[in-house]
């Protein structure tokens, strides 16, 4: 299952590739973005349902059910904690004047490091698992602070990106043109090699899906243990990751109350973490209340959105 997997995701990121290089540069119309989200989202289910199969075969039907539900719920977590990536992918986008056409190609590469990386924490999260059961409960404390932080920082103003140290570290050592070359990396300029300000942005893309591996992975962990769901779950998150930015930045605006929903789960389900030697919430019950949370804070982001645009002048 593992090989299979692996070789599943080595021929997935070999056809983007591919189709990347065929098309070359262009701006992804919102239709493509929606079409490889469907994609990704029922090459996802279409996992599941398999496995669900290959367990009620072989194990019977109360650990096929339960093991896919496990799966879902840790799908669902990480893809909607995934938006906040997206958020700040469009900031760093933005701030840097990142041609449309030219994001697709960053997005790819920053894709392809977040799963060696996520790959790595998450063996190594299992290991801690099972070695020390006390981290059981540094993760769910981590959990329920950072999603009490988010909740505060989400009324709050975008950070100004100037003041990143990852960014301003580059700038300090490196040479940094200050126009882009197309999609490359490198330009030399006067017989001198330098970087473009894609290099940065990628840097940046980088650093931040190692800060929000942070948070996800121990989420999913206090969904379950077994690292074979933990990964499969949180690469196809990422895998659909660069269609779900496309087709979701020109709305980021309208889920303005989407953080504090991505807030209460993470504090949810570090709760849950911290009490599960005294009491085992069943897994069909944290799909349940996870799903509520954010199809609720998106239901409220969208309505609320609709009435301010209503009450503008003119509207």
């Amino acid at each position: 299952m593992w090989a299979g997997f692996a070789a599943f995701v080595l021929v997935a990121i070999a056809i983007d590739l591919l189709v990347m290089e065929k098309q070359g540069a262009h701006r992804v119309s919102a239709r493509e973005a929606a079409i490889w989200s469907l994609v990704w989202f029922s090459l996802a289910f279409v996992f599941v349902g398999w496995l669900w199969w290959y367990l009620d075969g072989s194990q019977g039907r109360e650990v096929a059910n339960t093991v896919s539900m496990q799966f879902v719920t840790g799908y669902l977590v990480e893809k909607s904690l995934s938006v906040d990536n997206i958020f700040v992918f469009l900031m760093i986008f933005s701030y840097f004047a990142v041609p449309q056409e030219h994001q697709k190609r960053a997005l790819i590469i920053g894709i392809i490091g977040a799963i060696v990386l996520r790959a790595v924490l998450i063996l190594l999260g299992a290991w801690l698992l099972a070695t020390f059961h006390w981290v059981l409960y540094v993760f769910g404390a981590f959990l329920v602070f950072t999603g009490v932080k988010m909740w505060i920082a989400a009324g709050q103003e975008q950070t100004d990106l100037e003041m990143n140290p990852v960014l301003r570290f580059m700038r300090r050592h490196i040479k940094v043109t200050a126009k882009f070359d197309g999609e490359r990396l490198t330009t030399v300029v006067d017989g001198v090699r330098h970087f473009t300000p894609l290099f940065l942005v990628l840097v940046l893309i980088g650093t931040t899906d190692v800060i929000f591996a942070v948070d996800s992975i121990p989420a999913i962990f206090a969904i379950t243990s077994d690292p074979f769901i933990v990964m499969t779950a949180n690469i196809f998150a990422i895998l659909g990751l660069r269609a779900l930015y496309f087709l979701l930045a020109d709305l980021a605006g309208r889920f303005h109350l989407l953080a504090y929903g991505l807030a209460l789960v993470l504090v949810f389900i570090g709760t849950k973490m911290l009490l599960l030697d005294v009491y085992k919430l069943p897994v069909g019950i944290a799909l349940g209340v996870t799903a509520g949370i954010i199809t609720t804070s998106i239901v409220a982001s969208v309505v609320t959105s609709r009435r301010q645009l209503q009450r503008q002048p003119g509207a």
